[in-house]
């Protein structure tokens, strides 16, 4: 959401981040490097390919 505070200028990327820690700072990147979401992704993407396969070829 969009800072709307009227006191001193919002604070730099670097600032609103000293506070976490290295595995609070990972993001969307590092969860789609793991291999249990990287398998679940595989299986419905195989699913959604079996299911328009069938849709194209037999129906």
């Amino acid at each position: 959401m969009l800072d709307t505070t009227q006191g001193a200028a919002a604070p730099q990327a670097d600032e609103r981040h000293d506070g976490l820690t290295a595995d609070e700072r990972r993001g969307c990147l590092f969860a789609l490097s793991q291999p249990p979401l990287m398998i679940f992704l595989a299986v419905i993407g195989c699913l959604l390919l079996l299911a328009s396969l069938h849709d194209l070829f037999l129906l």
